[in-house]
C-alpha cells in the first residue's frame, strides 16, 4: 500500500463506524458494518484520539508521552489501513 497520512491531516472515525468496549473479550472494538476489530490497547489509544481536532503528529506526540516507544511511521501506516478501508476519514487544513 502506498497510501499516506499527512502529518497535519487531522483523522476521525467515518460515520458508520464506532468504538466499544467489549465485555466478552475484555478489550476495544471497532464496529463497521458487519465488521468487529478487536483492538489490542495501542491501536484503541490511537482511535480514541481520531476526533478530528488532533492531527496525527499531536496523535504521535500523544501516545508518546503514554508509551516508551512510539514509532510515527507505525502510526501513520496503521491510520493509512484504516482510511483504506473508509473507516477513517482525514481532514485536511
Amino acid at each position: 500500500m502506498t497510501s499516506t497520512v499527512p502529518r497535519t491531516g487531522r483523522p476521525r472515525l467515518a460515520r458508520f463506524v464506532k468504538t466499544r468496549y467489549d465485555k466478552a473479550r475484555e478489550r476495544q472494538v471497532l464496529l463497521g458494518p458487519e465488521t468487529v476489530v478487536v483492538l489490542n490497547p495501542t491501536g484503541a489509544d490511537i482511535l480514541a484520539l481520531c476526533d478530528g481536532r488532533h492531527s496525527v503528529a499531536e496523535i504521535v506526540d500523544e501516545l508518546g508521552r503514554r508509551y516508551d516507544r512510539v514509532v510515527d511511521d507505525e502510526v501513520e501506516a496503521f491510520l493509512a489501513k484504516l482510511v483504506a478501508r473508509r473507516w477513517v476519514e482525514i481532514d485536511h487544513d
